[in-house]
């Protein structure tokens, strides 16, 4: 109980860090910062979570991994939802995403939600990175704490 407190709380600062310094005002700039930080993150958490597996199969497998283990434990539930077009393109859906759950209460701040998805974002291009799988990771936010994640796998 502890831990998800102060998880959250430093994620609410790091969000606010990135975006308080008055000598950018580029919102994209302060956007990648958080998702960098979150990149940073989730690489090292993936590389901890996995140590001791073997290899995925495929991609499908990976993505299940995100999609169950990881997501469990770094927010303590699995994903509401996976699909894919089998064509490198996947969208991961949490009904309740942890971070917008606090300012869920009005519409008012649909506007806000993108400082507080950036992070996860990186998250999860991080963890899939260090798993050899390149990708471009956007979220989408229409219905709070409703958030979907499309992740776009780039094939080389």
């Amino acid at each position: 109980m502890t831990e998800d407190t102060l998880f959250e709380l430093l994620h609410s600062e790091v969000v606010h860090y990135a975006l308080q310094n008055d000598e950018r005002s580029n919102q994209d700039e302060d956007l990648s910062i958080i998702e960098y930080i979150g990149f940073s993150v989730g690489y090292r958490i993936i590389e901890r979570l996995t140590k001791d597996m073997s290899r995925f199969k495929d991609e499908l497998d990976t993505m299940k991994f995100i999609c169950t283990d990881f997501w469990s434990a770094v927010y303590k539930k699995q994903i509401d939802n996976l699909r894919t077009n089998h064509q490198g393109v996947y969208v991961l859906q949490d009904n309740s995403f942890r971070f917008l759950t606090k300012i869920s209460n009005g519409k008012q701040y649909l506007e806000a939600a993108s400082k507080y998805v950036a992070f996860t974002c990186g998250v999860i291009r991080g963890s899939l990175s260090n798993l050899n799988i390149s990708c471009l990771v956007t979220a989408e936010v229409q219905n709070m704490p409703s958030c979907k994640f499309h992740i776009q796998v780039q094939r080389t």
